[in-house]
């Protein structure tokens, strides 16, 4: 059955890992979870960051025999809500990270948040807001 405590993951294609991990864990503040060591024949690089204990995860994959281009839209977002007023410092993080800022498309986000490209396009959203 899905509940609250089921585990989630979301996995997309990037192009550099060492780029991703700069950004989600040196600047988002994320825990590396589990990582590829050596390279496999056949398989995938991965990454997998979240928070420690969490019930998701964030998983970044990378095939160096058929890489797949990166292909974020505008409104493929990762939306983090932190309750609380946007540190300047955390944006400065992320963009130190490989991040660009960006205007949202959609205002909302413009309005409650912030939202930034990571290293390969995608669009994370830290929103002032609460869940729920």
């Amino acid at each position: 059955m899905i509940g609250a405590a089921t585990h989630i993951r979301v996995a997309r294609p990037s192009r550099d890992l060492a780029a991703a991990e700069r950004f989600y864990v040196h600047g988002l503040g994320l825990t590396v979870l589990w990582r590829t060591t050596e390279r496999v024949p056949g398989e995938h690089d991965l990454l997998m960051v979240g928070p420690p204990g969490g019930s998701w995860h964030f998983e970044l994959t990378r095939d160096p025999e058929r890489p797949l281009e990166p292909a974020p839209t505008v409104d493929d977002l990762f939306v983090v809500y932190l309750g609380a007023s946007m540190e300047e410092s955390l944006v400065d993080r992320l963009v130190a990270g490989g991040g660009t800022r960006v205007r949202a498309h959609n205002p909302y986000w413009d309005e409650h948040g912030v939202t930034i490209a990571d290293p390969d396009g995608y669009r994370l959203v830290l929103c002032s807001r609460t869940w729920g």
